[in-house]
C-alpha cells in the first residue's frame, strides 16, 4: 500500500463513520417559511450535484435514540472527505512511471514524495512509522525495443564510413 492508498483508507473510514453518525438518528427540519417544523428519521444520505441529501421517514422508522442528529458537524466532516478525494484524485502516479501526475516531475520523483499528499496524510494522522512502512511506487520496467526505429534514425539514417567521398577524406582517414 503506498501513500495514496493510505489516505483512500483513512477518508473511507472518517466517511463511513460520519454517515453511521447519522443514520437512524432523529431530526428536526423547520422550514424557512415559517411553517411547522418536520421530524424524522434518517434512513439514508446521498451525494447529488447540489450537495449532500439525506432521506428522511417520518412515519414506521424508529430512530436509535431520542437525541437530535448532528447533521451541521457531520456534513461538514463530509465535505471535507469530498474534497479530500477531489485531492487524491489530481495527485496520482503518471501511468507509466511513479511521480505525481499534479506535481511538478522535477519537485516529486516518487508519489510518497507528493507535498500535497504529505500535508493530507498529517491532517489524517500518519506517523514516521506508518509512512517508512509504506511501499514506494515504483514505475514499470520499460519493454525493449523490437526493430522499431528512433527518431535519429528516420531523421539521419546512418552513413557509414565507406560512404564517406575522397574529397571529404582527411590525411588520417582510416575506413
Amino acid at each position: 500500500m503506498d501513500l495514496h492508498a493510505w489516505i483512500t483508507q483513512q477518508v473511507d473510514r472518517v466517511e463511513a463513520s460520519a454517515r453511521a453518525e447519522l443514520e437512524y438518528r432523529q431530526v428536526i427540519i423547520e422550514p424557512h417559511d415559517g411553517g411547522p417544523a418536520i421530524t424524522g428519521t434518517v434512513t439514508g444520505i446521498t451525494h447529488t450535484a447540489e450537495g449532500l441529501q439525506l432521506d428522511i421517514a417520518q412515519y414506521g422508522v424508529e430512530p436509535r435514540d431520542r437525541v437530535p442528529a448532528p447533521v451541521q458537524s457531520v456534513t461538514t466532516v463530509l465535505r471535507r472527505c469530498e474534497a479530500d478525494r477531489r485531492i487524491l484524485a489530481r495527485h496520482r502516479a503518471w501511468p507509466q512511471s511513479n511521480y505525481c501526475e499534479a506535481c511538478d516531475q522535477d519537485l516529486t520523483t516518487n508519489l510518497n514524495d507528493c507535498p500535497e499528499l504529505l500535508d493530507l496524510a498529517h491532517a489524517h494522522g500518519i506517523t514516521p512509522d506508518i509512512l517508512a512502512s509504506l511501499d514506494r511506487p515504483t514505475p514499470p520496467e520499460p519493454k525493449p525495443a523490437t526493430g522499431r526505429l528512433g527518431l535519429a534514425d528516420i531523421l539521419a539514417p546512418r552513413t557509414h564510413t565507406r560512404d564517406v567521398p575522397a574529397a571529404l577524406r582527411g590525411p588520417n582517414w582510416k575506413p
